[in-house]
């Protein structure tokens, strides 16, 4: 049943069902109304018109009205419109009884596959007739297959609902009960999975593996037919079904069988989408904001520290099997790979060997599947393994007081923004990596090996220093006259290297005179583009730490400026510092600027828009991952 999360997989069918008996179909338009959200117009014969709303990971049925599109189609609605328009579709079908709603559309000579996940996060991915990935609404790469452009669109191979015999497979390889494993093994979901067990005189507490499969396949079947071809749409406060399996629960409030399609009793019953419920949002306040990322905060700490005591507790109920997985795995790494021992437990049919479900090689560390994942390092003993648990609890609670310590203090009153204030001009080095030392030099980085070239070649003059980290793959970096603070200079140019992306915290660097700085190899040598030749005696900068900070300048003129923190948090209202760590530089530079505008009043906010934004935070952020460890008034 489709509940306010998302539809279910009987429900997919339904909606199957329901729209492969309209065909034929033509594809008319096709609209996007937020990152989640596409509409498609849908021509049948006769004149008819329907309207298909997709709510990516959630839902996907007909709809009377769309919401309003935006003014200027987003890029994946204009691609899915230049290679469905006209097309007519073929065929919509369901994967097994997966939430995978799949259109095939044939256009001119061309087959294309639109492919509907309606689980998790969900996507919506256009394939070609082999299901090689044209584009999907969003990328991911996960551990088993990527969706990305021009990678192989995958599906489990097996449909446990499809015959007596796939059923009998699943059952007979599950050591729960037969309603778990009817609910999850074969994706019934609960309440159907009960269904199935008293149609089919099945207690639900018999092990799986000992229940019948003719008898519950039958009932499976004739569930399907209720759901394809006698549905009676219901609607109560909680849930949505194509059918009405039993009467409302005492106190619920059940709204009559008025629907004649289950794609109208979902409409009623799912909320207006994302895009519209965004519009009504009222505005927040700074203070307001700063309050409710807090809040935010500490329940996802709360939340994280919940679960970690949960597998805590599920590693000392189970101490006795995870002491043997240990023992087993430890004593089988002597003397095989870990894909050898992965080979050998995939193919074993023993339940032991089913409870680990993901291998991590690199860590020695596999997943349990005990009621919910586990990480455990097979070198570790149950012990340790339990104390990585509690570090991780105690991580969260200090992480947890600091933010309750951060509410209880009072935010500070913004002062209104001067009328007066200036935008920095930009100046002819802005396009390089760049920053003033304490004592007004300037100091200027290639961002690439173009940017190297071009900063020895035309603007290194003979007044100037050559300074480079001792590290493959670093930007030159050209100081703009004499300057006390080398300290400075050497730390700028171990952020912008390859030290920040390989993870470390601190580096070594040198410098040298322009005129010990040369393109002409030694013979039999080869110098690539944006690599120079140095010479002689350099002078080292040992251990130099790898840390940037970014902040919002108002003084003299309003800029986002980066650099050494020491330098950049004593010019700026408010500043962020980075280190070398996990998160992408895209997402690190939207962190960092929510951040920065959290420092401001709304009016300075609006009067800094052109100069507060994702794209001028992005060209301080270093290649490769970060971390944010700090946030601070300048």
């Amino acid at each position: 049943m489709a509940t306010a999360q998302g539809m279910s997989g009987i429900d997919v069918k339904a909606v199957t069902q329901e729209l492969a008996g309209r065909l034929p179909l033509w594809i008319d338009k096709v609209y996007q109304f937020d990152t989640r959200t596409l509409g498609i117009r849908l021509n049948g014969e006769e004149h008819a018109k329907y309207q298909l709303l997709i709510e990516s990971g959630r839902r996907a049925h007909l709809v009377h009205t769309f919401p309003n599109p935006p003014k200027n189609p987003p890029q994946y609605a204009m691609l899915l419109r230049k290679h469905l328009s006209g097309g007519k579709v073929l065929a919509v079908r369901q994967h097994g009884l997966e939430r995978i709603l799949i259109f095939d559309i044939g256009k001119r000579d061309l087959t294309y596959h639109l492919i509907i996940e309606l689980y998790d996060e969900g996507n919506v991915i256009l394939t070609d007739e082999s299901y090689t990935i044209i584009k999907p609404l969003r990328h991911h790469r996960f551990k088993d297959r990527d969706i990305v452009p021009n990678a192989k669109y995958t599906m489990s191979e097996t449909d446990p609902t499809g015959s007596v015999e796939a059923l009998a497979s699943v059952l007979c390889a599950d050591d729960r009960d037969v309603v778990r494993a009817l609910a999850m093994g074969c994706m019934l979901g609960g309440t159907y999975a009960e269904y199935v067990c008293k149609t089919a005189g099945v207690a639900k507490t018999t092990p799986a593996a000992s229940a019948d499969p003719a008898r519950i396949f039958a009932a499976v079947q004739s569930l399907f037919a209720q759901v394809t071809q006698a549905p009676m749409p219901g609607v109560s406060e909680k849930s949505c079904e194509p059918v009405r399996l039993a009467e409302p629960d005492a106190g619920e409030v059940s709204a009559p069988p008025q629907f004649a399609r289950f794609s109208d009793a979902l409409e009623a019953f799912f909320p207006q989408t994302k895009a519209a419920i965004k519009k009504e949002k009222p505005k927040l306040s700074g203070a307001d904001k700063i309050r409710k990322y807090q809040e935010d905060a500490i329940k996802k700490f709360d939340t994280k520290i919940a679960r970690t005591q949960e597998q805590v507790a599920a590693l000392y109920e189970n101490y006795q099997i995870i002491s043997h997985v240990i023992t087993t795995l430890d004593a089988a790494t002597k003397t095989h790979s870990w894909q050898e021992i992965a080979r050998t437990l995939k193919g074993n049919p023993q339940p032991l060997a089913k409870k680990i479900v993901a291998f991590y090689p690199e860590e020695a560390a596999v997943d349990l599947d005990l009621g919910q994942k586990i990480k455990i390092y097979v070198h570790e003993g149950v012990e340790q393994n339990a104390e990585r648990y509690y570090a991780i609890i105690k991580k969260f609670r200090k992480k947890k007081e600091g933010a309750l310590a951060a509410m209880a203090r009072p935010l500070p009153k913004k002062k209104p923004v001067r009328q007066d204030l200036a935008v920095m001009k930009k100046l002819w080095y802005h396009r390089f990596r760049w920053f003033i030392t304490s004592d007004g030099v300037p100091v200027l980085g290639g961002r690439d090996a173009g940017q190297n070239e071009e900063l020895v070649k035309k603007y290194m003059a003979g007044g100037d220093l050559f300074v480079h980290a001792d590290v493959h793959g670093a930007s030159v970096v050209i100081v703009k006259g004499k300057t006390e603070r080398m300290d400075e200079v050497a730390q700028f140019a171990a952020v912008y290297s390859g030290a920040w992306r390989s993870g470390h915290f601190s580096a070594d660097v040198y410098s040298a005179l322009p005129a010990q700085v040369s393109k002409t190899p030694e013979h039999g040598e080869f110098v690539t583009r944006g690599s120079f030749i140095v010479r002689g005696e350099r002078t080292y900068y040992r251990n130099v730490p790898v840390a940037v900070g970014i902040g919002l300048m108002l003084e003299p003129a309003a800029a986002v400026i980066g650099g050494p923190p020491d330098v950049i948090k004593s010019r700026v209202k408010v500043y962020v510092e980075l280190k070398p760590g996990q998160y992408e530089p895209n997402d690190v530079a939207k962190k960092v600027l929510r951040i920065l505008k959290l420092g401001i009043s709304e009016e300075e906010g609006r009067a800094l828009k052109g100069v507060l934004n994702t794209e001028r935070v992005a060209a301080f952020i270093p290649p490769g991952g970060s971390d944010i460890t700090g946030q601070h008034e300048g």
